[in-house]
């Protein structure tokens, strides 16, 4: 008999069910040939404490936390990344050496994104316009204002959550009303919806989208549907657009290296394999 650990690794929310990140590890492990599991856990926020120190114990090695979690698992986390730490989430859980690591790849993900799917994509090359001021918000401002960006234009149907954001990352952030939400397009290079309008289920994306340059690289954080009516105006307009299932599987991308030791690849089967 051998003592080898099989490494487990998990998405924990609430709900959880609905998470497409079991079939992608799935994927890859099959992919890799890795003898490893990756499951979705329910948990609640009041036996998230519990959870988080149970997990290693039985022989997990990290867990991806989705809503309502990644703002609680800093208060629980041992070590915090700066990133995560800017942020004011985590999404990314490492157990190692009987700690807690806490890091927020979505910024990652965002990035890698885009330049997958507008190989051209100069992110200096002009103002960014981002709509929302959420979690998702954050995360894609933080990654911008990493690449040298020197001007990112803000909306959010609140404007205090935007000023909130203004206040904490600097003043490289415009903030504008919502109703002018069309004013922050024009000469914009990137353009990114990270709000929930245009998701199924949700209120439509009604933003006017007729000063959109057509030189923009245009994404949405939404992948349901696939191609949203804001991306569909978008490339309408002649706009190189970038759908929101990508930045999940490349998010991912950190995680399944620490947890399984290898770097996955992104590639039109692991699309194949999450939509499926």
């Amino acid at each position: 008999m051998s003592d080898r650990k099989v490494p487990i690794a998990a998405v924990l929310g609430a709900p959880v069910a609905h998470s497409r990140s079991p079939k992608l590890f799935r994927h890859w492990l099959n992919q890799y040939g890795i003898e490893g599991h990756y499951v979705p856990l329910h948990v609640e926020q009041a036996d998230l404490p519990q959870v988080l120190q149970a997990l290693p114990a039985m022989g997990f090695v990290g867990c991806n936390v989705t809503i309502p979690h990644k703002e609680k698992v800093l208060e629980l986390a041992d070590v915090i990344t700066d990133r995560a730490a800017l942020i004011g989430a985590a999404n990314t859980v490492t157990f190692r050496d009987g700690k807690v690591f806490a890091d927020n790849t979505d910024g990652h993900g965002f990035v890698a994104n885009l330049r997958q799917g507008a190989p051209g994509w100069e992110p200096k090359s002009g103002a960014a316009a981002v709509l929302g001021a959420g979690g998702a918000a954050r995360a894609v401002i933080h990654s911008l204002l990493e690449l040298g960006v020197l001007n990112i234009r803000l909306a959010n149907r609140s404007r205090p959550r935007a000023e909130a954001l203004r206040n904490e990352f600097g003043p490289k952030i415009t903030v504008y009303d919502w109703v002018k939400a069309s004013d922050m397009f024009e000469g914009a290079a990137t353009v990114v919806n990270t709000t929930s309008l245009g998701m199924e289920g949700k209120a439509p994306f009604k933003v006017p989208l007729d000063t959109l340059e057509p030189t923009a690289v245009v994404g949405d954080l939404v992948y349901t549907p696939l191609k949203t009516d804001f991306l569909q105006v978008a490339e309408g307009l002649g706009c190189q657009v970038v759908d929101g299932l990508g930045m999940l599987l490349h998010q991912a991308v950190p995680g399944f290296e620490r947890w399984f030791g290898v770097e996955p690849a992104v590639e039109a089967a692991t699309r194949d394999a999450v939509l499926s």
